[in-house]
């Protein structure tokens, strides 16, 4: 069972594989595995505690970042993500990212940003696509056309509570739907950015 990974200069943690959205260009429908890690599929998922004996197994001084990201939305498993920030915060100054489809209130039933202060020095969202009707075409979410609004509301949110919160996309997305996406996310408060895709997952410093 992969717990932790590295890649590139970080240190990702997979804590789920379940997610709301079936994303078209999610790695799941090719591959089983990122950077040095074995399969990240689960036979089940790993208690709190399993994840932070993972962590503990690797030395975070080796590492630029601690990352939640794995086969799945780590926000579906947001209470234990957040206990385990709280034992690395008590023994590491590591900074501490997770990257997220921006759905957990949807998730939760509830405002989750608050949550997020003191636990994360980064979140990095999703954006994927500039309308409710595209986003739901791309990544058929589990709540219609209801997701994309979340998304842009948590991301609103949540920079309140987090020093560095940002949106990316991928380059293969039209020009004129790029830019629709560039003024959305300024209209959060969050950074934009556009990253290079790669089908393969070859590390980029913007990932």
């Amino acid at each position: 069972m992969t717990i932790t990974y590295r890649y590139g200069d970080n240190l990702y943690v997979n804590v789920t594989n379940r997610c709301p959205n079936a994303c078209e260009f999610c790695l799941r429908a090719t591959g089983d595995k990122v950077g040095d890690s074995g399969s990240l599929w689960f036979k089940y998922e790993p208690t709190k505690e399993e994840i932070w004996d993972s962590i503990q197994q690797r030395d975070l001084t080796e590492y630029r970042q601690l990352v939640f990201c794995g086969f799945g939305e780590p926000a579906c498993r947001l209470e234990e993500v957040l206990w385990v920030c709280q034992q690395v915060r008590a023994v590491s100054p590591i900074p501490i990212r997770i990257n997220t489809n921006g759905l957990s209130d949807l998730i939760h039933k509830k405002p989750t940003a608050p949550l997020f202060a003191g636990n994360f020095d980064m979140v990095s969202v999703s954006l994927n696509a500039p309308t409710p009707e595209k986003y739901d075409a791309l990544c058929h979410s589990e709540y219609g056309l209801a997701a994309l609004p979340a998304v842009l509301k948590f991301t609103h949110e949540v920079t309140a509570y987090v020093p560095y919160v940002r949106m990316t996309v991928v380059d293969t997305m039209p020009p004129k739907d790029l830019e629709e996406c560039r003024r959305l996310c300024e209209e959060t408060g969050a950074k934009f950015e556009v990253r290079h895709y790669e089908p393969d997952w070859q590390d980029s410093p913007k990932i």
